[in-house]
């Protein structure tokens, strides 16, 4: 491949960087830009702005020699050779790699079609590419041989790339070889690919909406989700007997328990040493079989014995398989397989020895070799049929007809190359589900019974399977557990059967359930309140409730792990656990913009509020595309499910023109200062929980199908206390409408909000008081402007019980200069005196900047510097705080390290501060 002639009117730039990636995302759930798994690729184009591929003399023909299969894609236009006509109309770059990477994909073996291309917000000449994928790293492969195969039919000096270090896959060999390319990626491809079998099941799993997840690099599949999850390994399921994969794995007792059952079998027995096989052998008469006692895949099985000597060769093949050998009469028949699922036949192939035809010309090797050349072999169980191997078996096989593999056989004469006729050893099948005789299926579904498998393959000789084996002759002569499914999927000749849904149906019957209810919350504060909220009121209901909190990942209340737990991969590990009946997952901003979310839809989604937190940070500059981000947990939400909504938060109310399910809104203002738009939503029968106005905090009542509940009093939930703290109240209709859309009873929200208190042991970091030393203490995770307002209207409203409020204050440093003023301003207002602390890491800023951007939004709000103190260890400003503490003050300390200011604050003593003090 060479680069094209470079247009007439190209003016070299005086610098290029031609095309130059920046960052990558892989997404695995639903998120910003779509609700299917995709790569992004964030690229610098500006180079090429002005060079549309129609402005590229012979561009389009040179891309289309290289891959014709670009001009079936619909694009746009939705019709084959749309695509085309847009390459001709003149598209851009990214454009272009979208659709390489896609087609590059499908030529490797794993066909998807989606994909779109986004100019990013003031960013001229950068887009973000976005394609769909089935397997990531093949993915990723595929997007960096698509931008450097565009690259490569640019003009200099717009072929550069930079930056593709960042998909964090080695660049493929031969760059400019298309066929090199597709060699490549169908390498990577193979590394990862699930096998036919356990691909066919996966594939009917997800055509029933059935959620999969991939356990290991192996077969190891989960089907659905907690407690509600299946898992299968290829053809093994979770509910396949131990016992029955015992019996199925020795074919002396299968055989045993199969004769006593009055079902046709060979007679057989096991020995240990070769003078015992031949005594058999006679006893037997010949012909006879060998094979070794708990083989598979035809591996060591020797058909057709008739003297010693072949026995004698057919032993020592057998014992490299198996420490004892079954001498059994041969049947007659031909080889069928014969697969039961849960009890019924499903699918019947008759399998044909490996063999080639000869034509007078090739040898018998020439003619395997011209056979593996069909695409349809591969090596071991990737393919629909394997590659054939010359190896011992083959030779013993050859030199019983005097035949080596340099042998020319006549035209027409047929070589049997195999003993056996298993798929495995080269073998072919063709179909024969329709032709087997009501009599012969009768006696498969029984060995299936008798052996116990839920899934089973059944070896079965006959002369002809549209007659009676009672007639013919034949029988059974193996059952095995895990059977593969290729020999049905693609037959050689004949129809093909779709054995997979039968598995899957029996898993999962008809009208059964194969996911948990899914609880997602999202917002900028409040999340981790009311997901706890959720949890004790689900605990009370009765189920084993897997959580993730920023706190951690709980089930049953109890701490499983602890670490920043709302992302996508603690969302996973919750939905992968099989005690668990109900998930509740705090699901934060950060991780679906990194990876989308960790599951793909909710029962119960919900966004608290959305406030200006996190701006300027991966792209999201405004509150409006922050709802965006957030909305993604309602975009998601199930069909039939739920969206809750805060009536009081005007970036909800624009969420709403995307939320799926039912809405259903909360509110804080009810009574007579129900919102016109609320009004209406209840008198049209919606769901809403709001707060009537009252004393103490108010009454909660449920509006449902134009019924008025009343809940309870907000001052009876003890996070608010005594209803007071109106973002509690909030948090807590945001749980009771959550709670209520999944009809769980007014008795048990109750209840459970009832025993949900504001103890660090029930909600760590979140209002948590602490009296001691004359003093109270309040620990509050109040990390952005949003929160610490609100936290300020507590504190207002408990003034007048204290002398003096001290604060330790503090903001992620990588908020923009703005939010840190605003967060100094407010504690300005709020507090008597305060110590202000950083980020152990600054989060991108130097030491002591942003103590001095929230300091100075304090002296704008009237502070005077002696009380404005500025520490950047949190720890040591914790001491601090608690040293300027005096009996009858509130402390009020909010914290990264939670835990650990926790247990400083029950640590402390103002005795022993006092003499360090002294000492110092």
């Amino acid at each position: 491949m060479t680069a094209l002639v470079q247009p007439a009117d190209f003016v070299r730039p005086a610098s290029a960087n031609g095309l130059r990636v920046l960052e990558r995302s892989v997404y695995r759930g639903p998120h910003l830009f779509s609700t299917r798994p995709m790569i992004r690729i964030q690229i610098d184009l500006r180079d090429l702005e002005q060079w549309p591929s129609d402005k590229l003399p012979g561009f389009t023909d040179a891309l289309l020699a290289l891959l014709p299969g670009l001009g079936v894609h619909g694009c746009s236009y939705q019709r084959p050779g749309g695509f085309v006509e847009r390459l001709r109309e003149g598209t851009w770059m990214g454009h272009i790699i979208e659709h390489v990477a896609l087609e590059l994909q499908t030529l490797a073996g794993s066909r998807v079609t989606r994909g779109k291309t986004r100019s990013v917000k003031d960013r001229p000449g950068v887009y973000n590419i976005l394609y769909t994928y089935r397997d990531e790293t093949l993915a990723l492969a595929a997007g960096l041989a698509a931008i450097r195969l565009v690259a490569d039919l640019l003009p200099e000096p717009l072929r550069k790339v930079e930056g593709l270090q960042l998909l964090g896959v080695a660049p493929l060999d031969a760059p400019q070889d298309v066929r090199a390319i597709i060699a490549s990626l169908q390498a990577i491809l193979k590394t990862s690919a699930l096998g036919p079998t356990t691909r066919a099941l996966v594939e009917a799993a997800e055509r029933r909406g059935i959620p999969v997840a991939r356990l290991n690099e192996q077969s190891l599949i989960q089907f659905g989700h907690g407690s509600r999850q299946k898992r299968i390994r290829a053809s093994i399921t979770g509910d396949t007997a131990q016992i029955a994969v015992d019996i199925a794995g020795n074919k002396a007792m299968t055989k045993q328990l199969l004769a006593e059952a009055g079902l046709p079998v060979p007679r057989g027995v096991v020995v240990r040493r070769v003078e015992e096989a031949l005594a058999e052998a006679r006893r037997l008469r010949w012909p006879v079989v060998v094979k070794p006692l708990d083989g598979n895949h035809g591996r060591g099985v020797t058909t057709g014995i008739a003297d010693e000597e072949a026995l004698r060769t057919a032993f020592e093949l057998a014992l490299q398989h198996g420490r004892r050998v079954i001498v059994e009469q041969q049947v007659p028949g031909n080889d069928h397989r014969i697969l039961v699922v849960n009890g019924k036949l499903v699918a019947v192939a008759e399998r044909v020895p490996a063999q080639v035809i000869g034509d007078g010309f090739h040898s018998i090797a020439q003619l395997i070799d011209d056979l593996n050349q069909d695409p349809r072999r591969g090596f071991g169980h990737e393919n629909v049929l394997t590659r054939i191997i010359i190896d011992e078996a083959m030779l013993a096989l050859l030199e019983k007809s005097d035949r080596t593999p340099a042998t020319i056989p006549m035209a027409g004469e047929q070589v049997i190359l195999r003993d056996t006729a298993n798929l495995s050893t080269g073998g072919t099948a063709v179909d024969r589900t329709d032709a087997i005789h009501p009599a012969n299926r009768a006696i498969a579904e029984q060995a299936a019974a008798v052996v116990g498998l839920d899934v089973c393959g059944i070896d079965f000789l006959s002369p002809d399977i549209a007659r009676p084996v009672r007639e013919t002759g034949g029988g059974i002569v193996e059952v095995n557990a895990a059977p593969g499914f290729r020999m049905h999927l693609e037959p050689s000749s004949g129809t093909p059967r779709d054995v997979a849904t039968p598995v899957i149906d029996m898993l999962f019957p008809r009208g059964r359930r194969s996911r948990i209810p899914i609880f997602a919350i999202t917002g900028t504060n409040g999340k981790s309140t009311t997901a706890r909220m959720v949890a004790r009121i689900l605990c009370h209901a009765g189920r084993n409730v897997g959580m993730t909190t920023t706190s951690g990942i709980y089930f049953n209340g109890h701490l499983m792990a602890e670490a920043d737990a709302s992302g996508p991969k603690s969302a996973r590990t919750v939905l992968r656990n099989p005690a668990v009946d109900v998930a509740v997952l705090e699901t934060a901003r950060g991780g679906i913009l990194r990876e989308g979310l960790g599951f793909d839809g909710a029962d119960v989604g919900a966004v608290l509020n959305v406030t200006a937190d996190h701006l300027g940070i991966k792209g999201i500059d405004t509150i409006e595309e922050l709802a965006q981000v957030k909305g993604v947990v309602v975009e998601s939400v199930a069909r039939r499910g739920h969206s809750v909504l805060n009536a009081d938060d005007p970036m909800c109310h624009r969420i709403s023109r995307h939320a799926r399910g039912t809405i259903v809104w909360f509110s804080l203002n009810g009574g007579s200062d129900l919102s016109g738009h609320l009004r209406h939503h209840i008198a049209e029968g919606g769901m809403a929980v709001v707060r009537e106005p009252g004393s103490y905090g108010g009454c909660i009542v449920l509006h449902r199908d134009g019924e008025r509940i009343e809940v309870m009093a907000a001052a009876d939930i003890p996070a608010t206390l005594g209803g007071i703290a109106d973002f509690n109240i909030a948090n807590a209709l945001a749980a009771i409408a959550m709670c209520a859309a999944q009809r769980l009873s007014i008795e048990t929200i109750r209840d459970g909000l009832s025993a949900f208190s504001i103890s660090f042991e029930d909600s760590p970091g979140r209002l948590n008081l602490h009296d001691a030393h004359g003093r109270r203490h309040i620990l509050d995770y109040a990390h952005n402007p949003a929160g610490l307002q609100a936290l300020g209207q507590v504190i207002e409203r408990m003034r007048g019980r204290y002398h003096r409020v001290i604060g330790m204050v503090s903001i992620p440093g990588d908020r923009r200069d703005c939010d840190i003023v605003e967060m100094g301003q407010l504690a300005g207002a709020i507090f008597d005196e305060i110590v202000f602390r950083e980020a152990p890491d600054g989060r991108g800023r130097p030491r002591g900047e942003t103590n001095g951007l929230m300091s100075e939004g304090a002296m704008a709000a009237g502070m005077r510097p002696e009380q404005v103190h500025r520490i950047v260890d949190e720890l040591e400003a914790v001491d601090m705080v608690l040293q300027l503490g005096r009996p009858g003050d509130l402390l009020v300390i909010m914290p990264s390290a939670i835990q650990a200011v926790w247990d400083r604050i029950l640590a402390f003593r103002p005795e022993a501060a006092v003499r360090e003090k002294l000492h110092a």
